[in-house]
Formats: structure tokens, C-alpha cells, sequence
């Protein structure tokens, strides 16, 4: 895995929640690890991984997801895939 896979899965992760994970950035590290990423018309994306899905808001303005709610789910999602940030 890349260093800025490394960084947006950590990010992902990080304490307290990050409010500023780029959209784009995202995307590439889930797709990183086999999701696909489906977009909506109605601003919601569904994360399929493994057969496990997940549907978050997209960003309105600007790039960054800012719902921590969202973050909290996706960061639930992907450690019950096995999925978590790399030890330092």
C-alpha cells in the first residue's frame, strides 16, 4: 500500500474526527482496496466491499467530507472488513 493510502486510511481513523477528508482522496485508497463507489443523483455514494455496503453523503461544496457522522460510519465499516491504519 501507498504512503497517502497509509494517510487517508489513518486520517480516517484519527482522534478526534477529522472534518476535512478530500472526497477524491477517498475514493482512490477505497478503490485501493477493491470497493467500487457508486454515486448517486441525490448526493450519497454507496461503498460496496466484500459484498458489505455502505452509503454516506457526498460532499456539497468544496471536496471535503464534513459530516462526522458519515466518518464514524465508514471508519465502523471498514474495521469490520479488517481494515484499520498501519502502526507506526
Amino acid at each position: 500500500m501507498s504512503n497517502k493510502h497509509d494517510a487517508m486510511i489513518a486520517k480516517i481513523f484519527a482522534h478526534p474526527i477529522a472534518a476535512n477528508i478530500d472526497w477524491k482522496k477517498l475514493t482512490h485508497a477505497l478503490e485501493h482496496y477493491g470497493a467500487t463507489v457508486d454515486m448517486s443523483h441525490h448526493g450519497r455514494a454507496k461503498i460496496v466491499l466484500d459484498g458489505n455496503e455502505l452509503v454516506i453523503h457526498t460532499p456539497h461544496h468544496g471536496h471535503d467530507i464534513e459530516n462526522k457522522d458519515d466518518i464514524m460510519a465508514l471508519r465502523h465499516f471498514l474495521t469490520e472488513l479488517g481494515i484499520k491504519p498501519v502502526e507506526a
